[in-house]
């Protein structure tokens, strides 16, 4: 069933575009779920049905990301905002300490709330390039008594991502809100993967958690109880009732994901959306500019600066006239940023490029 008929390019950092695929089938489904005479979002938590959509999205974030046994998956509400403080309370409460990489805007809100809870260090910084930039994943070194590394793999807002990750005696932990799914993972490096919904997968409303299964026994037994990892994943992320219509539209947008050939159908895709809108740039003598050093920008979030900002400002304002919005750059460091999500068609990418280059020539 097709009712939608004016969809816009919508290139938002978050909430993101969703696959028009996906909000149709929950649209033909939503005030009578399997003609069972009520919505999905109206039955018991406790139900066979609503149990069962939850299992399935917990099995298709395993087997896109070719989890092994050993690692539970947990929709927990919160999205990632909770896991900056989640994380330190399971793993350094009651000792230990935390290493971070400071990467940006995300990064330093994790540290900040970790530093209420325990001992930190911050290995690396990026605050003297202006966060344009990561170090060599081989370079980065933990230290002594830490129980993780912890990094944000993809900054939204400053359009850098890490490429590569560190090779370090204790478990990465890593916020991956604004590019889960979009590639694949060496998930052996990870004790924990969390994400917010709204960048990449779903709704906001949400976050995902990944914790393998040593992390787990780690948690201690005097934390609240929705703190707690390890008695989320003993209830199967249950302990209260769960987001329920975000967990639906996840399993709709994985169901999706996975019918179009998975996350190394997402990279590839990746790589030829942002390939555009970098090859503009490039294409255009200096009229765009992208600040981030070219070997870590982020194929998820575009981020370039026109000549002034009055120009930025007309832009911006040119390309929602054409069906392009979401175009403004964070307010803490203005400039424009396409965030291109998994669910970006390539036409997008390939309307915005022609933008940019027309735009260019009628104002350069």
């Amino acid at each position: 069933m097709t009712t939608t008929t004016n969809r816009i390019f919508n290139f938002s950092a978050g909430p993101c575009t969703l696959p028009l695929e996906a909000l149709e089938r929950a649209q033909a489904q939503f005030a009578d779920y399997e003609g069972q005479g009520m919505s999905l979002i109206e039955m018991s938590h406790r139900s066979k049905t609503v149990d069962g959509v939850h299992n399935e999205a917990i099995a298709l974030v395993k087997e896109l990301l070719d989890l092994p046994d050993n690692y539970a998956v947990l929709f927990l509400g919160g999205g990632a905002t909770l896991q900056f403080s989640m994380v330190p309370m399971n793993l350094i409460r009651n000792g230990g300490s935390a290493d971070f990489t400071h990467s940006g805007a995300w990064a330093k809100k994790a540290i900040g709330d970790a530093k209420l809870i325990g001992n930190t260090h911050v290995v690396w910084s990026g605050e003297e390039s202006g966060f344009t930039t990561l170090p060599d994943p081989a370079s980065v070194q933990t230290t002594d008594g830490a129980k993780y590394l912890h990094l944000t793999s993809n900054e939204t807002i400053g359009g850098i991502q890490w490429q590569d990750f560190p090779d370090v005696d204790v478990p990465l932990v890593s916020d991956m809100s604004s590019d889960i799914l979009s590639r694949p993972l060496p998930i052996e490096k990870f004790g924990i993967i969390y994400a917010g919904a709204q960048k990449n997968i779903g709704p906001a409303g949400m976050g995902l958690v990944i914790v393998r299964d040593d992390i787990l026994e780690q948690c201690p037994d005097d934390l609240p109880l929705y703190y707690n990892y390890k008695k989320h994943a003993g209830a199967n992320a249950m302990l209260n009732t769960p987001p329920v219509f975000q967990i639906w539209m996840v399993k709709l947008v994985l169901d999706w994901l996975k019918e179009k050939g998975g996350v190394q159908w997402s990279q590839q895709m990746a790589a030829k959306r942002s390939g555009l809108l970098y090859d503009a740039m490039a294409a255009s003598g200096g009229y765009y500019r992208c600040p981030v050093d070219e070997a870590v920008r982020s194929p998820m979030n575009v981020v370039f600066r026109l000549p002034s900002e009055e120009l930025e400002a007309k832009f911006i304002a040119e390309a929602l006239d054409n069906g392009m919005s979401g175009l403004k750059g964070h307010r803490s460091v203005g400039g424009c940023r396409a965030s291109i999500y998994n669910a970006m068609p390539l036409e997008g990418a390939e309307a915005l490029a022609s933008f940019m280059a027309d735009f260019a020539a009628r104002n350069g």
